[in-house]
């Protein structure tokens, strides 16, 4: 069956996005609709005319966000504009939302972009989000990103992973650039959802997909890889920051995407802890990695331009 017909999504409107922009998930329902993530700040106004369409008019009463990534949470000041809907985040962030705490959130040292917007209400571990005849439990899903939850309907089977189970792996394990440890928590995670009935999975990044046993056997394996060496990890998440930019941007001189790289927190941590062997500078090892990823083509030169492939 295509998974996008699956049974489990009846009522529902999956927007798959592209990797700038997690997929959102809308539940109708009479008394107003919720949205669950709703993608990055640049494409915020794709996001509500996606969902302006699919209500017909009808209300957004809430927005509930997984996780605080940008990817994730970028369209939510822009739908509480337009609907003057209530926003909900895990319980563990909150705090830093209500402050908008640099410490507390991930957007500045990661070098990206999220759009302010307010609070209304937070998400437990243990909560059962009602939505649609729908219930969906509020599930802790650490090891990509500490606060992050996963939401699961049991009566139908359907599992909102968000970045904590894809088809072809999981997110890169933020802890662990940042010197602490995370690679056990996904490796919970992942068996919880083995634990789970799950008929279909609805990722974060990606198509929905049904094959959840063999997702988790990828994911298994990638986890196996990056536990074994860590330097791994930290280069691919090197190298997501870098091509996660030039989504943003589009394009750049490489100049100004070295200067970026270097003036980038986590960037400058990860080089501190695992690429001073290859390089005496930040910027060397960012150019290092420009060059890997042209030479994989996730990036594109131009001369010095450096431009999203």
């Amino acid at each position: 069956m295509n998974p996008v017909r699956h049974p489990a999504l009846a009522g529902l409107e999956v927007f798959e996005r592209g990797w700038l922009s997690s997929n959102n998930v809308l539940v109708a329902d009479e008394a107003g609709a919720t949205l669950i993530d709703t993608g990055h700040v640049n494409h915020a106004e794709q996001t509500l005319a996606l969902v302006r369409h699919a209500l017909a008019g009808q209300p957004l009463a809430r927005i509930v966000n997984t996780h605080l990534h940008s990817d994730h949470c970028g369209g939510n000041a822009t739908l509480q504009r337009a609907f003057g809907a209530a926003v909900f985040v895990p319980e563990a962030s909150a705090a830093a939302v209500r402050e908008w705490r640099s410490d507390g959130l991930t957007f500045d040292p990661s070098g990206q972009r999220c759009e302010r917007f307010t609070l209304q209400g937070t998400t437990r571990v243990g909560d059962m989000i009602a939505a649609g005849g729908r219930r969906f439990e509020v599930l802790e899903a650490p090891g990509h990103d500490p606060q992050s939850t996963i939401l699961f309907d049991a009566q139908n089977g359907l599992l909102l992973s968000a970045d904590a189970l894809w088809e072809n792996g999981f997110g890169v394990v933020f802890p662990e650039l940042e010197g602490e440890p995370g690679f056990d928590d996904v490796a919970a995670v992942l068996d919880q959802i083995e634990r789970l009935p799950v008929q279909l999975v609805v990722p974060g990044h990606g198509a929905p997909f049904t094959d959840v046993g063999a997702a988790l056997a990828r994911s298994r394996a990638r986890l196996a890889a990056f536990v074994a060496e860590p330097r791994r990890h930290a280069r691919h998440g090197a190298k997501v920051l870098m091509k996660y930019h030039l989504m943003e941007v589009r394009e750049q001189p490489l100049d100004a995407l070295l200067q970026w790289a270097e003036a980038t927190p986590l960037f400058s941590s990860v080089w501190q802890a695992h690429g001073r062997g290859e390089a005496p500078v930040a910027r060397d090892w960012a150019e290092q990695l420009t060059n890997e990823l042209v030479a994989g083509g996730a990036l594109r030169r131009n001369g010095r331009q450096v431009l999203d492939a």
